[in-house]
């Protein structure tokens, strides 16, 4: 089993380390673009999953396809047939989205570290563990960067040494998205759903007692009873 405290602690080194040997900004931007990032974060809110963390799993398992599911890449309006395997059909991307994250291995929605470390190890289980079990830094998070070198599962199960993944990396991905977009931050807070109950209300601070306004029970609010009796004030 593979130690994922130790495996965020790798992610966390490689990403300090890490240089770019490929261009990313073309892709970035366009998982930055407006409506791109809205639709990311409609799923965002409803799972608590960082919008950006949504935009690059979609640029990996579907080169940003609306039509497919986020879970494996599989026509939105079919039944899966790769891993996670029966999902779906689903009306719109937005709700395979949210099935992916919520319903299906590793849960993302579940997950509370969204530190650099822990999202780059959310991203390595969300493609599989093998090259971690392997001792390899993963292509599906560090290619297009100097962390990684060859090696790829070129389907379930096979794994072939000497194969180069051609697609971009997700934290490649990540770094040049940060560049564009300043509010792309890895603070380790889980961001709250919007579906999330609201927070009891504050009680209203407590008054301190005046002679106007004494405490109940106390002398002073027996004078205040017997004026006011007195006087016919209320």
């Amino acid at each position: 089993m593979t130690d994922l405290v130790a495996l965020t602690v790798a992610n966390t080194a490689r990403w300090t380390k890490a240089k770019l040997t490929r261009s990313f900004s073309g892709m970035a931007k366009r998982l930055i673009d407006p409506k791109a990032k809205a639709r990311y974060q409609t799923v965002s809110f409803k799972t608590g999953v960082p919008w950006f963390f949504i935009a690059v799993a979609h640029e990996r398992e579907a080169s940003q396809n609306w039509n497919t599911q986020l879970g494996q890449g599989d026509p939105l309006g079919s039944v899966s047939v790769h891993v996670p395997k029966g999902r779906g059909p689903f009306k719109t991307w937005e709700d395979g989205a949210y099935d992916a994250l919520v319903n299906c291995a590793p849960f993302a929605a579940r997950n509370h570290d969204w530190s650099i470390g822990g999202t780059l190890t959310m991203l390595e289980q969300y493609n599989g563990l093998g090259y971690a079990a392997r001792g390899r830094p993963s292509p599906y998070i560090w290619s297009g960067t100097d962390q990684y070198v060859s090696g790829k599962y070129v389907r379930d199960g096979v794994y072939d040494a000497s194969v180069v993944d051609q697609q971009l990396g997700c934290a490649g991905l990540l770094a040049a998205m940060m560049q564009l977009d300043p509010t792309i931050t890895f603070s380790g807070a889980k961001i709250i759903p919007a579906t999330q109950p609201p927070a009891p209300p504050r009680r209203p601070p407590s008054v301190t007692p005046s002679i106007r306004d004494p405490a109940k029970g106390s002398l002073g609010a027996f004078f205040v009873d017997l004026f006011k009796s007195l006087f016919g004030k209320k």
